[in-house]
């Protein structure tokens, strides 16, 4: 399985955020927030004000309108991705539709919180955010307590996963079943013997339940990797 890439940002600097939207008043206040919360925030009005300002400012992560008055927030994203791919976008939408929030997830967005907003929401969702991506940033080798295939880290004392530095969220079964599985790399295991660690009993004629959960983990695992990055070594 190949190695994937982890940013070596300094874990110690404090992130630094865009703030796009074409209400000046409000991206003041979301910056305001931020900056009292230790990070630092600079602001845009319009779609090619922030892509330019992406490329001067090179933040970690973007609070951006979806409806903006040139470019729409989907195409700014698209343009930041398109040289700096490891950027983190929080969608800011007065779109009810669930189609539309699912649209910007789909298409690389990190999160999104709906107009009208509390701030105490936004930067809730923003410190996920920022807990989500420090594993990858901060470039540290994994600890004692972590099994490690690859660019897959199992962390057995905290129960859980990550993949380049992303997380992965496992059911308490399946992060069960990829413990035993990494804990064993390369290795032809039985459905019996799978069964009999992971289930701790006989499933009798129900042993297809091994073949079910695994195609479960190559769904979470894999999603959205080539073929090259797959993790065929252990599933």
């Amino acid at each position: 399985m190949a190695a994937m890439a982890v940013s070596t940002v300094n874990p110690t600097e404090p992130w630094r955020f865009l703030v796009v939207d074409d209400e000046p008043d409000l991206v003041e206040v979301v910056c305001g927030a931020l900056r009292h919360e230790g990070w630092d925030a600079v602001g845009a009005y319009d779609g090619r004000e922030a892509v330019s300002a992406a490329a001067t400012y090179r933040p970690d992560a973007v609070v951006l309108d979806m409806m903006l008055p040139d470019l729409d927030g989907m195409e700014v994203m698209r343009r930041i991705h398109a040289s700096r791919p490891e950027v983190r976008v929080l969608f800011l939408t007065a779109r009810d539709a669930v189609e539309d929030r699912i649209a910007g997830i789909a298409a690389g967005g990190d999160d999104y919180v709906a107009k009208p907003f509390s701030l105490d929401e936004v930067v809730v969702r923003l410190r996920s955010l920022v807990r989500r991506t420090a594993r990858g940033r901060s470039g540290k080798a994994p600890g004692p307590d972590c099994l490690v295939v690859g660019d897959l880290v199992l962390d057995e004392a905290a129960r859980e996963v990550t993949r380049g530095g992303e997380p992965i969220e496992l059911s308490p079964k399946e992060f069960g079943l990829l413990h035993f599985l990494m804990r064993h790399p390369r290795q032809v295991l039985s459905k019996a013997q799978i069964l009999a660690e992971v289930w701790s009993y006989d499933y009798g004629g129900q042993a297809h339940v091994v073949e079910l959960y695994i195609s479960y983990l190559r769904k979470k695992i894999d999603a959205g990797r080539p073929d090259s990055t797959r993790c065929a070594s252990i599933l």
